[in-house]
């Protein structure tokens, strides 16, 4: 069993076969979190110095937001990738529960680890383009690895379907949101 520094780096280099590790580990959800919260607190970091160095007070409040939404949110989409990968589109081989598309989302997070480079003027902006399409490249290899598809392209659907479906539900809550603080106002 690799260590979890091996993991991080299996996951960075795309190897199918650390997904698959870690997808089979059950003692590993903890590993994929703290690779979730570790990306997490890398990118907030960006708009923490940033805001800050604009004279903000919100950049601590987003580094905040974001500590919180980032497990929340893979809890929630590794949810939607189990249920797209295994209602929708099962494969012919698909067996998956969360615990292991926990496993494998998380570790696919990895690439956000190196969140922080966005800070870099001008070249920040290209860096946390290239981090998320190494990401979304990770997510399709985990994805693969975890619902046992024989077929590349059928996970690029899974995460894609699953992205517009978390789109929708966060512009859903976000309208909520938006709509009962207009509702609060008017009651107070």
């Amino acid at each position: 069993m690799a260590s979890f520094q091996d993991r991080v780096i299996g996951a960075l280099k795309l190897q199918p076969n650390t997904f698959e590790e870690v997808e089979n580990d059950t003692t590993a959800t903890g590993q994929a979190a703290t690779v979730v919260v570790a990306a997490a607190v890398s990118r907030g970091l960006v708009s923490l110095i940033w805001l800050g160095s604009l004279g903000f007070s919100s950049g601590v409040t987003g580094f905040l937001l974001t500590l919180v939404l980032a497990p929340i949110g893979w809890a929630i989409g590794s949810w939607v990738l189990l249920m797209v990968g295994t209602k929708i589109m099962p494969g012919k081989n698909t067996q998956a529960d969360l615990g292991q598309l926990l496993r494998v989302t998380g570790f696919a997070c990895a690439p956000g680890l190196f969140g922080i480079l966005g800070v870099v003027p001008i070249l920040g902006i290209l860096v946390g383009l290239a981090l998320a399409i190494w990401q979304l490249i990770a997510m399709v290899i985990g994805v693969k690895q975890a619902l046992d598809y024989d077929d590349t392209m059928k996970a690029v659907i899974v995460c894609v379907i699953a992205w517009v479906i978390m789109w929708i539900v966060m512009a859903i809550v976000g309208f909520m949101g938006i709509a009962g603080a207009g509702l609060g106002s008017r009651f107070m």
